[in-house]
């Protein structure tokens, strides 16, 4: 490690915070390069080091080495079986031996980055891997120094709050009973010193600040080392923790107060987390926290009534109202909400006023409307007042849903008339009420369908009549922003409910929203088309039908590309999905539409590729252009070279460019095409060939899918120019390293099956033998069910092309009387763990064939197996078959499709289509003409070799052989 690495690698971190957007991704690109080169990490700590020692480093390149360092922590710590380990062990070592001293002299700054990467790495190593962890942070709790002592505890909330998350498991409760031995008493220990120290020095400005960023991170490990279940420790110590904890609560002092209405201080993030744990206490373990509660409900409910409506107390305010609301759902609970007047109080002092639209809400609604719509309309974790609010609600419904409703219902009506009188100064009652109809209403309800179960007691379609449609069919779209948004979040959520006819009157109401100026109006206009469309009728066809949408689709397709095109929706993943889901329903109707549609994609797609920042946009743009070829070439076959012209250039340039958020996305188009086409393979096709093959791009995890994908289309289509390419060395290389690893190696079955099924025997003979040694060698270091299952189905294709009698040669020239333990081992003992139609068939024709055409089984060595190998072939008949949906289905939820992941995006509409590569009508009726075949060759031997087949197998081969009409002799 020279200080000449050390000024080389400040250099490019350096790059990596620089205004020019080439120069940075080179800098990024240049350390991604070599990060895998042993001791980078230790010299990114090195530089982290300096700084701290005082020695003259730039601010920029430390900090820069520390999210530098934590990001290859993120990215490479994890050890992936069967893959080459990114990290030395030597470095392993050394990174754990002095990340946590150097986190804990390192100014807050970094320490956040460092706090992080140690919270990373525990999640792997922790317990077993780096046992002295606990160790090493506890013991700092004695040191007085809260600098370090904030650094121990933020790094163990980091390191804990995955307990929050995890499922149940024996694994997990052995690490945190591990943790809750070494942590539960010396925390509890500080806690409570740590109490004391806040009222010794409650009139030390600066050292208040410390403390109290210290209680928080305590009250926050708290949370999470109770969250799975009520640790017997704190559950004999409760009676210390609750007292400071409602101390706390009802403490105020004015020296952490903050002069900014938006910023939340230190009191209240502690009190806000106070409430979050009592929450908890109260709805998972509310018999020994029973005596405690009343004494909490009263201090939350105080606290609630005295808070401001500033935006800093969000927090606190939604926490406290979660609280309660976790209190009103438990039956024990009933009475403290029966009392007289307590509902109603409920309602005007808590509910109503935290319903109201505030000042913030109406500037983030103008100003950050991305943020607005993340939280009003995906529900997202951040906290507001509103949801809280709602929550509330729906919570007291639970036992008080007449007399609740019958309250609420009143205030609806007075804030509604509110409005009526005087729209222009009390619309935002209007607001308020619609967010309370909403919460008495809605009982249930998921992403994909909105609202699933509703009230009896509250009539959706009478309030939609007299208040939703009207506010949708009144004139000037960008009047009352914030009641559109309102209506238009409403036939959304309730759509379900509202039925066909309504929703056919609201369909032209919604692209009529689309011009609207407000980005929060024409997204969820946008959003509200997509959703409509993904509505099922009876026999699972689209509500709102082709036909339906043909009068309105010029007008949503102009109003669609117009949003996207219009300033704060440039990259607008709600319209872009709506864009998809209009193409996906139309289909031939977008015909006289198509050249337009695709330019304007292009056009998307060119300008998305210089800086890729909403994977969802790129998502839905992509899928959006799957879908215009498939149109198009359904129809006209030719049309992929329209496409292919106005595509390539682009997708080249993303190529070289390296752009690699989209090239998954390039290779499934370019397979997409390739695969329509018929053959031979266009030139242009054959130059990129040999650069598929670079290793560089087969070290990226989601290019390893769709790159197989390309390759196949590849073998499939033109099998000769690929032999003629002189590659087949290097395809046979990919297929190696994808089956080495056990994440990969059904790619690999892939790719290899491709070049059996296509390419001519003769051109593959000389690998044949080294290939299936490979395939041994795997089986033998790393058996896992998926190998076996690709392992069988492979050798099954193999048969099926080529022949059994070669398939018997094969393994008997790898060792003399293999044979026989492949029959046994892999097919007698695997064959019915495959599964898939597809694949089950080519297996059931391949041990036909194997059972029919093979002279192995002459030998009395082997002979002893066909009984066993026919009972297997006729298991795999009578399991059931995979009746999985196809992936290109009108209703699939995109975010939901199995690939779906930010290393690989699978795109759905581009989906390959499966293909039959054994061509057998009915592999029963097969199987028994085999048998006849074999009959005839061998006279009187099938049926006696038959007899040792168990009497149900025989009983399903009996019925094989009648419906073949065909009798063994």
């Amino acid at each position: 490690m020279s200080e000449q690495d050390l000024q080389a690698l400040s250099g490019y971190l350096e790059q990596t915070q620089n205004a020019n957007g080439e120069q940075r991704r080179q800098a990024e690109k240049f350390l991604e390069s070599v990060e895998r080169n042993e001791g980078y990490a230790i010299m990114l700590l090195k530089l982290v080091e300096r700084s701290i020692s005082g020695q003259p480093e730039n601010s920029v390149v430390s900090l820069a080495s520390a999210i530098t360092f934590k990001n290859f922590v993120k990215r490479n710590w994890r050890r992936i079986p069967d893959e080459t380990d990114k990290i030395s062990l030597n470095d392993r070592n050394t990174i754990k031996q002095h990340v946590v001293e150097l986190m804990l002299r390192s100014p807050e700054l970094y320490q956040k980055q460092l706090s992080e990467a140690i919270s990373i790495i525990g999640r792997e190593d922790f317990p077993h891997e780096w046992p002295s962890l606990m160790q090493e942070m506890i013991v700092k709790f004695q040191s007085g120094d809260f600098h370090v002592i904030n650094g121990v505890l933020q790094t163990a909330h980091s390191l804990f709050k995955r307990y929050r998350h995890e499922f149940r498991s024996d694994k997990l409760w052995t690490e945190i009973k591990l943790v809750l031995d070494a942590v539960a008493a010396p925390i509890t220990e500080l806690f409570l010193e740590t109490v004391k120290l806040a009222e010794k020095h409650s009139s030390d400005k600066a050292a208040l600040k410390v403390i109290f960023s210290s209680l928080i991170f305590i009250a926050k490990i708290f949370y999470s080392l109770n969250y799975q279940d009520l640790p017997e420790f704190f559950e004999d110590n409760m009676e210390k923790w609750m007292e400071k904890f409602h101390s706390l609560l009802t403490m105020d002092n004015k020296l952490l107060h903050t002069d900014d209405d938006e910023e939340a201080g230190l009191v209240e993030l502690l009190k806000s987390q106070i409430c979050d744990n009592v929450a908890l206490y109260a709805q998972k373990y509310d018999e020994e926290f029973a005596k405690f509660l009343p004494q909490f409900v009263t201090a939350i409910w105080e606290l609630l009534v005295q808070t401001g409506m500033q935006m800093k107390y969000d927090l606190l305010t939604s926490n406290a109202i979660g609280f309660l609301t976790s209190v009103s759902e438990k039956q024990q609970y009933k009475s403290l909400f029966e009392a007289e007047g307590v509902l109603g109080s409920i309602c005007e002092k808590i509910v109503v006023p935290n319903m109201e639209f505030r000042e913030g809400d109406s500037e983030q609604f103008e100003d950050n409307p991305e943020e607005f719509i993340r939280r009003d309309l995906e529900g997202s974790d951040v906290h507001t007042r509103r949801r809280a609010a709602c929550d509330l609600v729906k919570g007291l419904t639970k036992f008080f849903e007449g007399p609740v409703t019958q309250i609420f219902s009143q205030y609806v009506v007075t804030m509604l008339d509110m409005c009526a009188k005087d729209r222009t100064n009390q619309w935002k009652s209007k607001n308020a009420a619609v967010y309370l109809v909403t919460s008495l209403a809605q009982k249930g309800s998921t992403t994909k369908h909105g609202t699933t179960k509703a009230s009896e007691l509250v009539n959706l379609q009478d309030f939609f009549d007299s208040h939703i449609f009207t506010e949708l069919s009144a004139p000037g779209v960008n009047e009352y922003p914030v009641l559109r948004a309102d209506a238009l979040k409403y036939v959304v959520t309730f759509r379900q409910q509202l039925g066909k006819e309504r929703l056919l009157r609201c369909l032209p109401l919604l692209v009529q929203h689309l011009p609207a100026t407000s980005v929060v109006v024409h997204s969820y206009a946008a959003h509200a088309i997509e959703r409509f469309l993904m509505i099922k009728a009876a026999g699972n066809v689209p509500m709102i039908s082709k036909k339906d949408i043909e009068p309105i689709l010029e007008s949503a397709l102009t109003g669609l590309f117009q949003v996207l095109r219009a300033p704060g929706s440039l990259e607008n993943e709600y319209v872009m999905k709506a864009v998809m889901r209009v193409f996906s329903l139309s289909n031939e109707l977008l015909f006289p539409y198509m050249t337009t549609i695709v330019n304007e994609l292009c056009q998307k797609l060119a300008e998305a590729s210089k800086n890729p920042s909403k994977p969802h946009f790129n998502h839905y743009l992509f899928e959006s252009l799957s879908l215009c070829i498939k149109i198009a070439c359904q129809h006209d076959k030719s049309a992929v070279g329209s496409f292919e012209q106005a595509l390539f250039d682009m997708f080249t340039g993303i190529l070289q460019r390296d752009v690699t958020e989209f090239i998954p996305y390039v290779f499934q188009i370019m397979s997409m095409l390739l695969e329509i086409r018929d053959p031979p393979i266009p030139e242009t096709y054959m130059a990129l060939f040999p650069h598929l093959l670079t290793p560089l791009l087969w070290d990226r995890p989601g290019n390893i899918p769709p790159l197989v994908r390309l390759l196949q289309a590849y073998v499939e289509k033109g099998p000769d120019a690929v032999v003629a390419s002189g590659k087949i060395p290097q395809l046979l290389g990919v297929f190696q390293k994808l089956i080495a690893s056990k994440s990969n190696d059904h790619q690999g079955f892939y790719l290899l099956s491709s070049m059996y099924e296509n390419i001519k025997p003769d051109q593959l003979e000389q690998y044949t033998k080294q290939i299936f040694s490979l395939l041994f060698q795997r089986l033998q270091r790393g058996k896992t069910t998926k190998f076996v299952r690709g392992l069988i189905v492979f050798f099954c294709l193999f048969i099926v092309k080529l022949s059994a009698e070669s398939f018997f040669k094969v393994i008997d020239s790898i060792q003399a009387n293999m044979f026989g333990m492949v029959l046994e081992k892999l097919f007698v003992a695997d064959l019915q763990k495959v599964s898939g139609t597809t694949e089950q068939k080519i297996c059931s024709v391949g041990v036909a064939k194997l059972l029919s055409e093979c002279s192995a089984f002459q030998n009395e060595n082997h002979a002893h197996l066909w009984p066993r190998l026919l009972e297997a072939a006729i298991g795999l008949f009578e399991l059931p078959e995979d009746d999985s949906v196809p992936d290109d289905e009108h209703f699939v939820e995109i975010e939901e499709t199995p690939g779906y992941q930010t290393a690989y995006s699978q795109l759905a509409f581009a989906s390959k289509k499966s293909s039959d590569p054994v061509k057998v009508d009915n592999p029963k009726v097969f199987l028994a003409q085999s048998l006849a075949n074999f009959a005839k060759n061998c006279p009187g031997k099938v049926p006696n070799m038959v007899n040792y087949i168990n009497p149900q197998a025989k009983t399903f081969l009996d019925q094989y052989l009648a419906a073949a009409n065909i009798q063994l002799s």
